[in-house]
């Protein structure tokens, strides 16, 4: 078990260089140590920078290690259907991501997580864990996350740019064309100040607007 002093998200990076804690352990960790706070914290790296959906109090940028933005996971739904499937973003392991963290008062918690697990976990190609995140005043808060379950039928690992293109190009569903989910992604992360290689290169493949380096 974890030290009872040790900082939780030193002990968090110590994983992360592969030193054998167990990652349920950090969970459980991590899960206590938000149930302790007066808010609650959840960590958007897709849609929910540009969409959240739910009542916050405070928003800003953000850093989590451990996981990356990766757009892998085949939509079936909102942006695709089984005959034409899409393409979403879930964070997959390994490496780091920015995106944004939003604050939830405590009293509305309940209401913003029974909001986000119907939003996210609707095949349960996600798995909602709490990360730590390193926010742009320098404070590290736990945060909600939905990293990808590596398992799941419709998480489909690294494509190529062209498999990505098609994909995206062809996916409509019921939140609308896949490129424009694609496009508003970048343009927020863009404003932001964020620079994703991967995702720009993308963009650029899609005739979408060039973003600077």
């Amino acid at each position: 078990m974890l030290a009872p002093d040790c900082d939780i998200f030193t002990m968090y990076e110590m994983l992360g260089s592969g030193l054998g804690l167990a990652e349920y352990e950090i969970d459980l960790a991590m899960t206590q140590m938000a149930q302790g706070d007066d808010s609650y914290w959840v960590f958007g790296y897709g849609s929910l920078i540009w969409n959240p959906g739910f009542a916050f109090v405070s928003a800003q940028k953000g850093l989590l290690r451990g996981g990356h933005r990766s757009l892998s996971i085949i939509s079936h739904h909102y942006r695709g259907t089984p005959e034409q499937p899409g393409l979403v973003f879930g964070l997959a392991r390994g490496g780091s991501c920015r995106g944004m963290a939003f604050e939830v008062a405590a009293e509305s918690w309940p209401e913003v997580a029974a909001y986000l697990h119907a939003r996210e976990m609707v095949t349960s190609v996600y798995r909602d864990v709490v990360r730590p995140v390193r926010l742009e005043d320098g404070r590290q808060v736990a945060a909600l996350a939905y990293m990808v379950n590596d398992d799941h039928e419709q998480y489909v690992g690294k494509l190529s740019l062209d498999e990505q293109v098609a994909m995206v190009r062809a996916g409509i569903g019921s939140a609308g064309p896949n490129v424009d989910y694609v496009l508003n992604t970048a343009r927020h992360l863009e404003q932001l100040g964020i620079y994703d290689r991967t995702l720009i290169a993308l963009v650029r493949a899609l005739g979408g607007p060039d973003q600077a380096a």
